[in-house]
């Protein structure tokens, strides 16, 4: 859980924006349609965070990346940058920015490619259930939920870390986004969306906490 101290810094920073990465490679960056707006709903009413409740979606050449305290990004297959997109990035991630990038299917080695060309002398691996991303608000003592099915593998969280700090994590056999998707979209048991969402809170308390 967060400290107290930790949670009064978060209550008075202003509103936390997260922004949905457009992404070119031609994979589906604008799936999950609801998913994100749906956790930025979820984070406002279970968690003491101001966030912002309208989504943005943003390029990875945008100017303005600063703005945002944590990058999403999903969908299934490829995703590639530009170098420009590349440096932009780059400079985010070193500010202290985070990216998170929600494997739907099919996206996990495209994705590992991408940040590692990002920034290639970070540390690729994955993180242990002990990691303080997993405790950080709600506990999950073995690590990432699963929430979608697709091979029958266990759901797995890795980290792109910096000089010992973690600036980037990428799921894989989890599918976090269907979780926060609208019930009817993928039928998930409320249950399973709980600990979606609950994970989601997570990785934004960590972001807040640590990575900036």
């Amino acid at each position: 859980m967060l400290g107290l101290g930790a949670l009064l810094w978060a209550q008075e920073r202003p509103l936390v924006k997260i922004g949905k990465l457009q992404y070119g490679g031609g994979g589906d960056w604008y799936g999950n349609r609801a998913s994100l707006s749906n956790l930025l709903k979820y984070v406002q009413q279970h968690a003491p965070i101001p966030v912002q409740l309208q989504e943005e979606v943003v390029r990875p050449a945008a100017p303005n990346l600063h703005e945002f305290s944590l990058l999403y990004a999903s969908g299934h297959g490829n995703i590639e940058f530009s170098p420009e997109e590349v440096e932009n990035l780059r400079k985010y991630l070193l500010r202290g920015g985070f990216l998170l990038i929600d494997d739907d299917y099919g996206m996990h080695e495209y994705a590992k490619r991408a940040l590692l060309q990002i920034l290639p002398e970070g540390q690729f691996q994955l993180i242990p259930d002990n990691h303080p991303i997993f405790h950080c608000y709600y506990d999950f003592p073995y690590g990432l939920p699963k929430v979608h099915e697709h091979d029958n593998k266990a759901p797995q969280l890795y980290g792109l870390f910096y000089q010992g700090r973690l600036v980037a994590a990428l799921t894989y056999e989890a599918d976090l986004g269907d979780g926060w998707e609208d019930p009817q979209v993928h039928k998930d048991p409320p249950e399973v969306r709980e600990l979606a969402f609950r994970m989601g809170v997570n990785i934004l308390c960590y972001v807040l906490t640590h990575a900036w």
